[in-house]
């Protein structure tokens, strides 16, 4: 691909103690969840040039209610743009009363605080859309998201975005329905790129790439650039630039003016 801006790839899981040098190699920008506040803590003591490590609890580990704080999660919240692997699991046998308490706090945190948040809504669409509606945050991306052609009309609504991987490709009418200035690749390694055999690996959103370019007719370069254009304007409501590393506010900052 003939373009100067690396992919993006919203949500991908990553080993805190992975080299700095193997992160470079990725050859892109990487959003890295945590799912618990000490792996975050292990996380954001790294200082890479293109990953962007987040803050998370996620909603199907008990492990990550019970250490749980608010306090704690608002600390951590100061010191990245990026808030991930937050939300409710339907198929979780952590009781809803907890998810549920769990992510109202955070989401409290959220409004005080915004960050781009990657959210986790396995099973539990329509759920997380009403604390959505109920908490309205800027910044709310909803990560592989598999709610119906009415809950994304509410989604869209509410101005959440979607990060979308190689397992949707193939949910042509679903992501139809999706705004393209909405629309962010994730590969949510080593899950959501199964498919994509040898290759797969944490940055490599080519194939999520090509789906998108062609169900909106636009080269693979222009649908890089727009993605872009995207995080830019996620960047601007959370007004998260400077927690940014600064290759990517490089990047940011070199992108072309909108017509």
């Amino acid at each position: 691909m003939n373009t100067a801006l690396p992919p993006i790839d919203l949500h991908a899981h990553i080993e805190s103690g992975i080299a700095a040098a193997d992160l470079t190699a990725l050859k892109a920008v990487v959003f890295a969840p945590t799912r618990t506040l000490d792996e975050a803590h292990t996380a954001l003591a790294r200082s890479d040039s293109w990953t962007i490590w987040g803050v998370g609890t996620h909603p199907g580990l008990a492990k990550a209610h019970k250490t749980f704080s608010q306090e704690q999660f608002t600390q951590l919240c100061d010191r990245t743009p990026y808030v991930s692997e937050i939300g409710l699991d339907g198929k979780s046998r952590v009781a809803p009363s907890t998810q549920q308490a769990t992510f109202t706090s955070i989401l409290d945190i959220l409004q005080r605080t915004p960050r781009i948040a990657s959210i986790h809504s396995y099973a539990a669409t329509d759920a997380v859309l009403n604390h959505l509606t109920n908490r309205p945050i800027r910044g709310a991306v909803l990560h592989w998201w598999l709610g119906s052609d009415e809950e994304t009309a509410r989604a869209i609504e509410l101005g959440c975005y979607f990060s979308v991987n190689p397992a949707m490709a193939r949910r042509t009418s679903l992501l139809r329905r999706i705004p393209l200035d909405r629309v962010l690749p994730e590969t949510d390694h080593p899950f959501g790129d199964r498919s994509c055999g040898p290759t797969r690996r944490p940055g490599n959103v080519v194939d999520i790439e090509g789906s998108l370019s062609t169900l909106h007719g636009l080269s693979p370069v222009l649908l890089r650039q727009q993605t872009w254009y995207n995080l830019a304007e996620l960047v601007r409501l959370t007004r998260t630039r400077m927690l940014l590393p600064r290759t990517v506010r490089v990047s940011l900052a070199a992108l072309p003016a909108v017509d």
